[in-house]
């Protein structure tokens, strides 16, 4: 079948670009939330994973989100950082799928960003970014 659009498939980078901006400006706010005011509720939260100690394993997350929030949206080892979430939000997803009131967030959230994380992983940092192939 034939594109109705074939012009605009002349932009077709913007689409990784795009979804970058929108997971880094995600996974950036949940890496504040977590050091900030959600810190209490991540710290219960690995308390009933059995995750100890959890004051460290809060910290790590939490630089995790911010330092790959940060990678994402100036688009340097793109796919790095989106494999690192894709391994973060299916951990994510499958926790709140089975333990559904351990985590805040509902399992459309953690699907989406899942999603997300693989476009990533797959296609690459897209327009405006450190990672463009040469």
């Amino acid at each position: 079948m034939l594109n109705p659009f074939p012009s605009l498939l002349t932009y077709s980078t913007l689409a990784p670009f795009i979804l970058r901006l929108v997971l880094a400006f995600i996974v950036l706010d949940l890496g504040f939330l977590k050091f900030g005011k959600e810190k209490l509720r991540w710290l219960a939260s690995f308390e009933a994973l059995h995750l100890k100690p959890v004051d460290i394993w809060l910290k790590v997350l939490a630089l995790v989100d911010v330092v790959g929030g940060i990678m994402l949206l100036v688009g340097w080892y793109t796919q790095i950082a989106a494999l690192a979430f894709v391994i973060l939000f299916g951990a994510e997803f499958y926790v709140e799928w089975k333990e559904g009131p351990i985590l805040r967030r509902d399992l459309t959230f953690y699907f989406l960003v899942l999603a997300i994380s693989i476009s990533l992983l797959l296609s690459g940092a897209g327009a405006y970014a450190f990672d463009i192939p040469l």
